[in-house]
């Protein structure tokens, strides 16, 4: 048996668009929104909010969960910061 502790998983995944001196992530689903070219961006629910509403070509990708879907609609028409 390992005596080595293992990391805890990160509050917020890690997002594409995280700043590092400035981060502005919301949420802790994991969200995949794929172009029509079929290119990936992984988001916290904020961005992906974000970046839905101003691009109508995205959509959601299989890989993410329900509960990640309902994160992004929650930062895109509940106003709120859910976390």
């Amino acid at each position: 048996m390992s005596t080595a502790h293992r990391s805890r998983k990160s509050p917020h995944p890690d997002c594409e668009l995280r700043e590092k001196e400035r981060p502005t992530c919301v949420g802790r689903e994991q969200i995949v929104l794929v172009g029509l070219d079929g290119f990936e961006q992984h988001l916290c629910p904020a961005h992906a909010a974000a970046l839905w509403l101003t691009d109508p070509t995205l959509r959601f990708s299989a890989k993410t969960r329900p509960q990640g879907i309902t994160a992004v609609m929650w930062q895109a028409f509940g106003g709120g910061d859910r976390r």
